[in-house]
């Protein structure tokens, strides 16, 4: 079973979904496809705000894919390949509306990212945290920007280092990665939907405005995250993190 991107616009909310099979871990042309679909939507003047959210129960997503990962044999390919979250959270950034993410299970790697560069985003209270780069061999380098702009230097060093360990949703969300957690995926859908439906009746160009406000200061991104996303790509091709990935995927 092949993973999909697919949206559709309802009422002013736009709402993106994404799927794969292996723990909602991203392939490249899977970011790629997400990455294109944010930015239609935010394009899109039927959408007023935009809802993203996984399938499946028990991650939001588990970052990069690792069968794609340890298939990387030359620097352009790595880099190529570790771009895709840099594509996905400089669209987020971009888009002229809010996005609100919904998280209804664990995040790892990207899928924290992906998290952090949300507006407004919904966690229950199964979903943890993880920065796992740094136990296979690399580093959280292109999430890094929109992690520690969430969460502060601090809270992201503890990520970043610490790299075996879940945090707990609670503990994401005194770091300000979530702005509310609850006991069920059902009570955080009907929160996303009443706020989703307040701000599709919002003033359009207002929102606008406040995004760039918040946005302040990334506007290097588009050029930073592929530098940062050749670092990985370096690092994918060395000895230790080839042997770090196979001991990995081994489990």
């Amino acid at each position: 079973m092949e993973g999909f991107v697919k949206s559709e616009i309802k009422d002013g909310v736009g709402t993106i979904v994404f799927f794969h099979p292996q723990s909602n871990s991203m392939p490249g042309y899977q970011l790629r496809a997400l990455a294109e679909e944010i930015t239609k939507l935010g394009n899109d003047s039927q959408a007023k705000v935009i809802v993203l959210k996984s399938e499946g129960e028990k991650a939001f997503c588990a970052g990069a894919s690792f069968d794609e990962l340890i298939s990387i044999k030359d620097l352009e390919t790595g880099t190529t390949f570790f771009s895709g979250f840099a594509g996905v959270i400089n669209a987020m950034r971009k888009a002229p509306k809010f996005v609100l993410v919904r998280v209804q299970g664990k995040a790892v790697g990207g899928g924290v990212g992906i998290a952090c560069s949300g507006d407004y985003t919904f966690g229950v209270k199964d979903a943890s945290v993880k920065l796992s780069e740094l136990a296979v061999g690399i580093g959280p380098f292109v999430v890094g920007p929109a992690v520690e702009r969430k969460i502060g230097k601090s809270a992201f060093c503890e990520l970043t280092i610490n790299a075996t360990e879940w945090r707990s949703a609670m503990w994401a969300k005194e770091k300000g990665l979530y702005a509310e957690v609850f006991e069920t995926a059902a009570e955080m859908d009907s929160a996303i939907d009443a706020l989703a439906k307040r701000l599709a009746e919002s003033n359009p160009e207002a929102m606008s405005m406040l995004k760039k406000i918040m946005w302040e200061g990334s506007e290097h991104w588009d050029k930073l995250l592929v530098e940062r996303a050749g670092m990985s790509g370096k690092l994918v091709l060395s000895d230790f993190t080839i042997n770090a990935i196979n001991k990995f995927k081994a489990k």
